[in-house]
């Protein structure tokens, strides 16, 4: 008879979510941290704490290159700690799936969010760092999807992935805040200053997004900047993919009237007009909860093959 839960992992570059969800999607328990060097005895702790003997396996997403059939992570960019882990001995005798984080959220926004009505989309995580998952045909797409490593830039800043000019080094959440911090240390004046005690090292994509709505142009500068390059890489992909629609989500998606609105008047621009008018670009509908979904999905997926 199955078993009745997953527990479903997101990995992210800034927290680490573990819950375990039912298989319509209801998330039982769930738990949240930081993301720290040693992650994966958070996962291993995490795990342990939910586990029962109705568990039908266990989903992990991260960002990353990742070896599927080994359950190995080849290289995370943003969690060095996890190069070359292999997540199979996270609990003894329980299988466990390893995908991409955003593929995972990509699985589980067609199965249980904004995706149903779409047999061809690809999914934005706009975080820490920029992912991407692709549906095609109704499926996952058995690729990297990396889309946050595609280069805009054949000069630009160096990536930790080992290329230069990468898209997330121009439209994440660390662009966002490196961009406001550069330039107050050079004498920009920005409200931004009175944020977080004077310590302008601690400021948040959230600050800079409230600080733009309180009329501070440095803030509105640097959403718009990186608006602009997020644009330029949704119009790529809508040129290679042409795809019914692009979801996007993460904590940046908080920003839409700004840094959403500037990428989706720049890829207007760039795409071409017959694949452009095509495409729906519209939020996700998981919210945090969509890595951990989407992980759960991947044991659900992966049940239903082997028994196919």
């Amino acid at each position: 008879m199955p078993k009745d839960y997953a527990i479903g992992i997101d990995i992210g570059g800034t927290n680490l979510r573990v819950a375990s969800v039912s298989r319509d999607g209801s998330i039982i328990k769930k738990l949240k941290e930081p993301t720290t060097d040693n992650v994966k005895d958070s996962i291993k702790k995490a795990v342990a704490s939910l586990m029962d003997d109705n568990v039908a396996g266990i989903g992990i997403g991260v960002a990353g290159i990742i070896d599927r059939k080994a359950k190995r992570i080849i290289v995370s960019p943003n969690i060095p700690s996890l190069n070359g882990q292999a997540m199979d001995d996270i609990a003894g005798g329980v299988p466990v799936v390893v995908e991409n984080d955003a593929n995972a959220a990509a699985l589980g926004e067609k199965h249980l969010g904004a995706g149903k009505d779409f047999n061809n989309f690809i999914l934005m995580t706009l975080g820490t760092g920029i992912g991407g998952g692709i549906i095609y045909g109704g499926k996952l797409l058995n690729v990297a999807s990396e889309v946050g490593h595609m280069s805009l830039e054949s000069a630009g800043q160096k990536c930790p992935c080992g290329n230069n000019g990468c898209l997330e080094l121009y439209a994440s959440a660390r662009a966002i805040t490196g961009f406001v911090t550069k330039a107050i240390e050079k004498g920009t004046e920005s409200i931004l200053k009175d944020y977080c005690s004077g310590n302008i090292y601690k400021l948040t994509p959230e600050d800079v997004y409230k600080a733009a709505f309180e009329g501070d142009t440095l803030s509105r500068e640097a959403l718009k900047e990186a608006g602009k390059y997020l644009g330029v890489g949704i119009a790529n992909l809508i040129n290679i993919m042409s795809p019914d629609a692009i979801l996007l989500t993460g904590g940046l998606t908080g920003a839409w009237d700004i840094y959403i609105a500037e990428a989706i008047k720049e890829a207007s621009k760039r795409a071409i007009k017959s694949l452009f008018e095509k495409v729906r670009i519209i939020p996700a509908q998981l919210g945090d909860d969509t890595g951990i979904l989407g992980a759960s999905q991947l044991v659900f997926q992966e049940e239903h093959s082997l028994q196919s």
